[in-house]
């Protein structure tokens, strides 16, 4: 799944959208590319499930 984080701007905020979608499925593997503000990640989450813990966190997401 790929998820479109226009606030994700630098590394850190690459690390705080891992540990949230990890919050949610510890099993994730993400790939952010924080210059791209785009995230891959495999998981057996819901989308819904994804963008309601980035919203939380402050990382408010679509899925592309």
């Amino acid at each position: 799944m790929e998820l479109r984080i226009e606030n994700m701007t630098c590394g850190g905020c690459a690390k705080s959208v891992t540990k949230a979608i990890q919050s949610v499925d510890p099993a994730a593997k993400v790939e952010t590319k924080p210059e791209a503000r785009m995230v891959t990640v495999e998981t057996t989450a819901t989308a819904d499930a994804l963008q309601a813990v980035l919203e939380e966190a402050g990382y408010p997401a679509t899925v592309n």
